[in-house]
């Protein structure tokens, strides 16, 4: 049987369908990627041999790539919700984790482009729990 995965962008107006299992589960700690997100790292899930199917909300997709680099990202145009992205003519896709609401099979490989970290990504272990808002 063929894993489906099933996802979509903050306001529910994108979903999306991944049939195929993921290779990989990357947390990016470059620039870009905590530019792009917003925070300390990128979660991406990478698969080479899935199939993307736009669900709905396909024209409210847009992609970015970073001139001269290979960084690219796709948002909602209307949330601006990470979303997936086909990559490499078509060769690899690469999933936002935060974006599937399928159960992930996968743990993270790795953490990647570390040394890049920022300066207030250490020691994020001790930092005070909370489940839910504060006060």
């Amino acid at each position: 049987m063929v894993q489906s995965t099933t996802g979509a962008c903050l306001c529910g107006a994108v979903r999306f369908e991944v049939l195929g299992g993921f290779e990989a589960f990357f947390l990016c700690h470059c620039a870009r990627c905590r530019k792009g997100t917003g925070s300390a790292h990128a979660a991406n899930l990478f698969a080479s041999g899935a199939e993307l199917t736009w669900l709905s909300g396909r024209g409210n997709v847009k992609s970015f790539r970073v001139p001269g680099t290979r960084h690219e990202r796709s948002f909602c145009t209307e949330c601006g919700a990470a979303l997936p992205t086909v990559q490499m003519n078509g060769a690899l896709l690469v999933v936002p984790a935060g974006s599937v609401e399928s159960p992930v099979e996968i743990r993270p490989t790795a953490h990647v482009c570390f040394a890049s970290r920022a300066e207030w990504d250490v020691g994020l272990e001790d930092v005070p729990k909370i489940d839910g808002l504060p006060g």
